[in-house]
C-alpha cells in the first residue's frame, strides 16, 4: 500500500469519526434535555410531597392548650 493510499484511508477515517462525533453530540444534547425535564418533574414532586406532609402534620398536631 502506497503512501497516498494510507493518507486516503486516514482522511476517510477522520471524516467518518467526525460524522460519528456530530451524531454523538446531538444524542448528548437530547439526553441533556431529557435529564433537565426529569429534574424539573422531580422538583415538582418533592414540593408537592413536602406540602402534603406539612398539611398532614398540621392536621395531626394536637390542639394547643390556651389556658
Amino acid at each position: 500500500m502506497g503512501v497516498a493510499d494510507k493518507m486516503w484511508d486516514s482522511i476517510t477515517r477522520v471524516i467518518h469519526m467526525d460524522d460519528k462525533i456530530e451524531r454523538l453530540a446531538e444524542t448528548v444534547k437530547h439526553q441533556q434535555a431529557r435529564i433537565e425535564s426529569l429534574t424539573e418533574r422531580v422538583i415538582r414532586l418533592e414540593t408537592a410531597l413536602e406540602i402534603a406532609l406539612a398539611a398532614k402534620g398540621n392536621r395531626l398536631a394536637p390542639p394547643e392548650d390556651k389556658s
